[in-house]
């Protein structure tokens, strides 16, 4: 018994004597868990609900999925400044795969990374934005311009649209381009206000209330966060607005509203994130865009409309997902 035990022990020691020198050299490694795990560094322009749904769609679809994921959610809070600082901290804490929420934040990625993946997610040209690359992909939000338009005027018959844009940002000067060119072929006046950020929105649409006879707001981020003062002035003026992002109209008096669900967006830039963490390259994903009706909403503020003194043809309500009337939602769809 004990020449047994005198025999472990001298065997403890020998393992004690190999292991020690090893460790202290670092070239031991504690075991691997076997599962491994994937650090997505998020960078979101601002918060506001359509971006807000795009990341929590991200979120919920790759909780789905079975893969080890932690995440680094950032805010630049409209500011490109901060945004290009968290792209910087992201390289530094070597994410694998970085994600960027609307335009100026995914082109702040772009600048840092050359090999490791970026995903773009509502974006909506993303060649006009310079987002491409072998590293870049991701999901566009481009959406029908001159279909919305046209239905503002069928129903308002407006003569003059309005719309405000960022001239900062990309993705505000292809919008506003695209409203243009749709109120060309339209035959409608087109007449615009820049801003270089929110703060500025109510003074631009102020500016050009008294020369339009409706206004049109696109997924512009800048636009988009400042909404309810654009509402406020179309209210006060008796003008008709139309919002191309319906996730940010609840509890203002928009008259329409059709665009993506955001939550939608972020889900297929889940999908992509999966394919880049699996190794498909970002080149061969490509530019994602959604063409599925059901990823689209049309709401209709009835109250709005009847103060306006429009009525909105029962054939169009019967197709929107939400009509407000006697100040309640209906969600239909």
């Amino acid at each position: 018994m004990k020449h047994s035990v005198r025999t472990t022990i001298l065997l403890l020691a020998m393992i004690v004597a190999l292991v020690l020198p090893a460790f202290a050299n670092g070239t031991v490694e504690a075991p691997a868990s076997g599962t491994p795990s994937y650090k997505i560094g998020v960078s979101k322009l601002l918060a506001h609900p359509a971006l807000d749904a795009a990341e929590k769609g991200m979120q919920d679809y790759l909780a789905t999925t079975g893969l080890d994921v932690s995440y680094d959610l950032q805010n630049a809070n409209g500011d490109i400044s901060t945004a290009a600082s968290i792209a910087q901290k992201f390289k530094s804490d070597k994410v694998d795969v970085a994600v960027g929420i609307a335009t100026p934040s995914a082109q702040a990625l772009a600048n840092v990374f050359d090999t490791t993946p970026v995903v773009y997610s509502a974006v909506t040209d993303p060649v006009e934005a310079g987002l491409v690359a072998d590293n870049i992909c991701g999901v566009s939000d481009s959406n029908p311009v001159e279909a919305q338009i046209k239905l503002l005027v069928q129903i308002t018959g407006a003569k003059t649209v309005g719309n405000i844009y960022a001239s900062g940002e990309a993705n505000g000067v292809v919008l506003m381009e695209m409203a243009k060119k749709a109120c060309e072929n339209l035959g409608v006046e087109f007449v615009s206000a820049a801003i270089s950020n929110s703060s500025e929105v109510k003074m631009a649409t102020q500016s050009i209330i008294g020369r339009v006879d409706a206004i049109y707001v696109a997924t512009d981020n800048a636009v988009i966060s400042a909404l309810a003062s654009v509402d406020d002035v179309c209210t006060k003026a008796g003008k008709t607005l139309l919002c191309a992002d319906p996730s940010g109209i609840d509890g203002l008096n928009c008259m329409i509203a059709w665009g993506f669900n955001y939550y939608s967006i972020g889900v297929a830039t889940g999908k992509v994130v999966e394919k880049a963490i699996k190794g498909e390259s970002p080149k061969s994903i490509g530019t994602v865009y959604l063409t599925d009706p059901a990823d689209f909403e049309l709401w209709f503020n009835l109250d709005t409309a009847k103060k306006l003194g429009y009525t909105i043809p029962q054939s169009l309500q019967d197709t929107a997902a939400v009509l407000i009337k006697d100040g309640k939602k209906i969600i239909q769809k």
